[in-house]
């Protein structure tokens, strides 16, 4: 009689706590990637704001966030591409300067206000910037984080990559620089006096070395 209890109810009873007690945990959910940083440099929690800039932890690099309150950072400012000597000056549309705007002149103001603590902006490469576009998106939305990265407009953002080859309607320029397009994440090259957006970049900041609080 005993062994039949022992093979019903005992043994099944000691081989389920086994199979529990010897159950591997489950890992810890990843946090995620992108922290919000505010004007002073400091990581804000995902649900609070305002917020200046994105930290991306996987890439170490610290992106520009841009506004909609006609600021140096407003979203809707475009640039033409001039850096180092290179490119057209002042082809651009904004109004934080007295002529038209190019690269260089975003990055000297955003260098000399000191945007979350940091003093190194200048414009991504194309590999920093296509790190953040999303391969899915909402229908007729930006490939990219939109609630980290809002005002993110239908239109080319430069890159750092210059003198590079142009064809078809713009060959006859010579050369120009590359950008890419959230809309469809397509890289091109396009002549530096065209009027594109800008998405600055650091990836020598204390801001994404700090824990959020």
């Amino acid at each position: 009689m005993f062994v039949r209890i022992f093979w019903v109810f005992i043994f099944p009873a000691i081989t389920v706590c086994a199979v529990i007690l010897h159950q591997p945990s489950q890992p810890l959910p990843r946090e995620y990637h992108l922290v919000k940083i505010d004007k002073n440099g400091e990581p804000i929690e995902a649900w609070a704001g305002p917020w200046s800039c994105i930290c991306d932890t996987d890439t170490g690099l610290l992106w520009e966030v841009k506004t909609d309150d006609e600021g140096i950072h407003d979203g809707r400012w475009t640039y033409s591409w001039y850096q180092y000597e290179e490119g057209i000056e002042n082809n651009g549309d904004c109004y934080f300067e007295e002529d038209r705007c190019d690269t260089e002149d975003l990055i000297r103001n955003t260098n000399q206000q000191k945007l979350c603590a940091t003093q190194n902006w200048r414009l991504p490469d194309t590999t920093e910037l296509r790190s953040i576009i999303l391969q899915e998106s909402k229908s007729g939305r930006p490939l990219i984080a939109t609630e980290y990265f809002p005002k993110t407009q239908r239109g080319d953002y430069w890159t750092r990559n210059f003198d590079r080859p142009l064809y078809g309607i713009y060959q006859y320029l010579g050369t120009g620089a590359g950008a890419i397009n959230f809309m469809n994440a397509k890289t091109i090259t396009i002549p530096y006096r065209n009027a594109a957006f800008v998405r600055l970049v650091s990836n020598h900041s204390t801001a994404c070395n700090k824990d959020p609080q």
